[in-house]
């Protein structure tokens, strides 16, 4: 991948509020190493500024949040050990998202899926366009398998029945049924919605700082509490990124070549 293809993950603040923003619209925002490695590197600014009130993060472009990661770069993986791997550096990443000592709130428009929804189901608020197109469906494309932890946010946020039709099925939540379920906090045109969520935001700055770094943490303790052990899905893990299945899909994406699941 030329290093022009590996997009950026912007990072402002402005008076108080933190803004991140996933850039590379040519790929509707896909994830890189590069791009994880810069969220990294942005959520250790975040934890150690103390004039940021809340962050606030988006997708370039308009037509999508993230949709996941690149799958160019699963070519590379030859063993069980490095899907393993590359889902445990998701976990860490998301999972320190998650645990960001600010409010963090997701504009959402357009495709957010995959990695993509995982961000966005780390974050403390969703809002989003009626445009969002939200889901997980590597049942229909890539034929691998995610981490219980981010399964767990998917079942807490949407219930099992519907996180089935997601991952199961492979099915995208469109903007109704996302907020029908709790998923996201409330639906915004388009031309509205940078105003909107910033105002979210801002209202942080009117709010107890204690109390709501409080809740977050405490919330936080009864998740972690629930959630299973974090290599509960490493044996499924393995299994789907080792399968001939998820070779041939990966191939299908890289080299436009044809293939039919065989379910080995």
């Amino acid at each position: 991948m030329s290093d022009s293809d590996q997009g950026q993950v912007h990072y402002r603040v402005e008076d108080g509020i933190a803004w991140l923003t996933f850039d590379r619209v040519s790929s509707r925002n896909a994830m890189t190493w590069h791009m994880y490695d810069q969220l990294d590197a942005h959520c250790e600014a975040i934890e150690n500024d103390p004039q940021v009130v809340a962050v606030v993060m988006r997708g370039a472009g308009g037509e999508a949040f993230v949709a996941g990661t690149d799958i160019k770069q699963f070519a590379a993986f030859s063993s069980g050990d490095d899907a393993i791997a590359y889902e445990r550096r998701i976990d860490q990443l998301v999972g320190r998202v998650e645990r960001l000592p600010r409010p963090t709130l997701a504009m959402l428009e357009g495709f957010c899926v995959g990695g993509g929804a995982a961000i966005a189901l780390a974050c403390d608020f969703r809002y989003a366009t009626p445009s969002l197109k939200f889901g997980i469906p590597i049942a229909r494309t890539l034929g691998n398998c995610l981490s219980i932890t981010n399964i767990s946010r998917l079942v807490e946020h949407t219930g099992v029945a519907r996180a089935k039709c997601v991952l199961m099925a492979g099915e995208l939540m469109g903007a109704e049924e996302a907020h029908a379920a709790g998923l996201v906090s409330d639906i915004v045109e388009a031309e509205s919605i940078e105003a909107v969520v910033g105002e979210q935001a801002t209202a942080f700055k009117r709010r107890a700082p204690l109390t709501v770094l409080a809740a977050k943490q405490v919330i936080q303790r009864v998740l972690d509490e629930q959630r299973g052990p974090s290599d509960g899905s490493d044996d499924w893990i393995a299994t789907c990124y080792t399968s001939d299945d998820f070779k041939a899909a990966v191939n299908k994406f890289v080299n436009k070549t044809p293939f039919s699941w065989r379910g080995r």
